[in-house]
C-alpha cells in the first residue's frame, strides 16, 4: 500500500518553510486576516471579478484566497462568520447602476468603513504583458508584503478648510491601512522574508477641490550582488545549479558553454581580451533601482572573547566591515494597479453615522441635529436590549421555579406554547392535510392553488 504524502513545501508550519520552523499559535491568531468579497457576484462583471482575484493574491497569505461567493449572500452573512474565523478586515467590491466600480474597506466588527471609487485599475495579466521580463509564480506570496505609504497626511503649513479632509480623518485612514498587515521590527525581521512591497501614494490635492486620491502599486523585490562581472555571476549560479542537481531538486540547463574556449580565463576576460569585465565595462547598462549594503545572513562560527580581540590587536581589519556586501535592488511590478478616490467615511460596518463626505457638506447646526438623531437611535437600541435581557431573565426564573416545585408537565406545556405559535389550530390543520394526502385529494388541491 502506498504511503500517504506529507506536505512539506508550502503549508504553514512546514519544516522547510519560509522561516524554517512552525508559526506560533498566538502569532498566527494575532496577525490580521482579511476577506476580499464581491457584493453581487453575478452583477459585477468579469473584469471586476478578476480584479478581486488579483487583490486576494496580493493580500496573501493572510486572506481567504479561495473564497466562493453566492448570489444570495449578504453582508450580514460575512459579518457573522468574520468573528469565528478571526477576520479583521473586509474589502468589498461592487458595481453601481451607473457602471462605477466601488471598494469599501471596513474593520470588523464595529467599523469604521472607508468608501472608495475605483477610478482606474489594471489587472495582473495586463501588467505582465507590458513588462519585458515579468516575474511571478515563485515563493513571494508565502509572506506578507511590506507596506510603504507616502504623503498620507497633509503638511502642517497647509491650512484646513471645509472642503478638505480633516486632520483626524487623515490619521484614521493611515491607521486603517497600517493595520492591514502585521507590523515588522527592522532589528529582528530577516531581510530574506521581505519579497514584495505594496506602495500607497496619495496624490497632492488641488487647491479648489479637497479630493483624497490614492495610487496603489504592487512590486516584487529582487536583489543581486554588485561589483561582480556577469560571467562570474553565471559561474556562481552554475555552481548552485550543480549542487541542486546532485540533490535531485534542480533543473537541467543554464550552464555556460566553455567548449570553444581554451582556458576559463578567456571566458572571464572576454573575447576581445581587454581585461576583466565588470558591470561598468561590460557595455551593458546597469538596470537597478538602488544599491544598498546588506549584512550577510549566513551562519558564522561563534568566537570567544579572546578570538574576537585578536584581530583588533593585530590590526587586520582596519577600515573594513566584516559581513557586509553591496547588493543592487530592483522592483518588478506584479500588479494590480488601482487609483482609489475616497468618497465617504462612516462609523460602523457600512451602516452608521457619516463622518465625512466628499460631495455633501453640512453646517454645524445640521451636524448637531444628526448627532441628536443618532443619540436617540442609540438610546432606543439600548432600551430594546434591556427589555430583551429582562424577558430572558424572567423566563429563566420561571423555568427554575417550576423545576423546584416539581411541575414538569407545566414546564413542558410552557415550552410548547413558547415555540408553537399556532397551537391546537396548527395541529388540526396538520391532521387534515395528512388525511387529504392519504385519500389523494391533496394533488387536486395543489393544482387548484397553482391555477390561482
Amino acid at each position: 500500500m502506498a504511503r500517504r504524502r506529507t506536505k512539506k513545501r508550502t503549508h504553514v508550519g512546514a519544516n522547510n518553510g519560509p522561516s524554517g520552523k512552525a508559526v506560533p499559535a498566538n502569532k498566527a491568531a494575532n496577525s490580521p486576516k482579511s476577506m476580499v468579497i464581491r457584493i453581487g457576484a453575478g452583477e459585477v462583471g468579469p473584469s471586476v471579478s478578476q480584479l478581486v482575484k488579483d487583490v486576494r493574491h496580493m493580500m496573501e497569505p493572510g486572506t481567504a484566497a479561495r473564497l466562493k461567493e453566492r448570489r444570495g449572500n449578504r453582508l450580514r452573512d460575512y459579518l457573522t462568520m468574520a468573528g469565528p474565523l478571526g477576520v479583521s478586515h473586509l474589502m468589498l467590491f461592487s458595481r453601481s447602476e451607473t457602471g462605477n466600480t466601488n471598494m469599501r474597506l471596513a474593520i470588523t466588527p464595529r467599523g469604521p468603513t472607508l468608501h472608495f471609487q475605483v477610478e482606474k485599475y489594471s489587472l495582473c495579466k495586463d501588467v505582465r504583458k507590458a513588462l519585458k521580463h515579468p516575474k511571478g509564480g515563485g515563493k513571494e506570496y508565502l509572506t506578507a508584503p511590506l507596506l510603504v505609504m507616502n504623503n498620507f497626511t497633509s503638511p502642517p503649513s497647509q491650512a484646513d478648510s471645509d472642503n478638505k479632509v480633516p486632520k483626524h480623518l487623515e490619521s484614521l485612514v493611515t491607521t486603517i491601512f497600517q493595520s492591514l498587515f502585521s507590523p515588522i521590527s527592522p532589528q529582528t525581521t530577516p531581510l530574506s522574508s521581505i519579497k514584495r512591497v505594496m506602495l500607497l501614494n496619495r496624490e497632492p490635492a488641488k487647491e479648489i477641490d479637497g479630493t483624497y486620491t490614492l495610487n496603489l502599486r504592487h512590486y516584487a523585490i529582487t536583489t543581486k550582488a554588485t561589483g561582480v562581472s556577469k560571467p562570474l555571476r553565471r559561474l556562481n549560479a552554475a555552481e548552485k545549479l550543480l549542487h541542486s542537481q546532485k540533490s535531485g531538486k534542480g533543473k537541467k540547463g543554464g550552464l555556460p558553454n566553455l567548449g570553444k574556449l581554451e582556458d576559463v580565463a578567456d571566458y572571464m576576460i572576454g573575447n576581445d581580451g581587454e581585461g576583466y569585465m565588470t558591470d561598468a565595462t561590460s557595455g551593458s547598462e546597469v538596470d537597478t533601482d538602488a544599491e544598498v549594503e546588506v549584512v550577510e545572513t549566513r551562519t558564522r562560527k561563534i568566537l570567544s572573547k579572546r578570538q574576537r580581540d585578536r584581530p583588533r590587536v593585530d590590526g587586520k581589519n582596519k577600515g573594513g566591515r566584516n559581513g557586509v556586501e553591496k547588493r543592487a535592488v530592483k522592483l518588478v511590478e506584479l500588479g494590480p494597479r488601482m487609483k482609489l478616490r475616497m468618497t465617504k467615511v462612516e462609523e460602523g460596518v457600512c451602516t452608521g453615522k457619516v463622518m465625512w463626505h466628499e460631495y455633501i457638506h453640512k453646517s454645524k447646526e445640521e451636524v448637531k441635529q444628526l448627532d441628536k438623531k443618532w443619540e436617540k437611535k442609540r438610546q432606543e437600541k439600548e432600551a430594546r436590549k434591556k427589555i430583551q435581557r429582562e424577558n430572558v431573565e424572567r423566563k429563566k426564573a420561571a423555568k427554575g421555579l417550576g423545576a423546584k416545585d416539581g411541575q414538569e408537565d407545566d414546564e413542558d406545556e410552557m415550552d410548547v406554547d413558547e415555540w408553537d405559535s399556532e397551537g391546537l389550530e396548527g395541529d388540526g390543520e396538520m391532521e387534515l392535510n395528512e388525511r387529504m394526502e392519504e385519500r389523494g385529494e391533496w394533488e387536486d388541491e395543489e393544482e387548484e392553488i397553482a391555477a390561482g
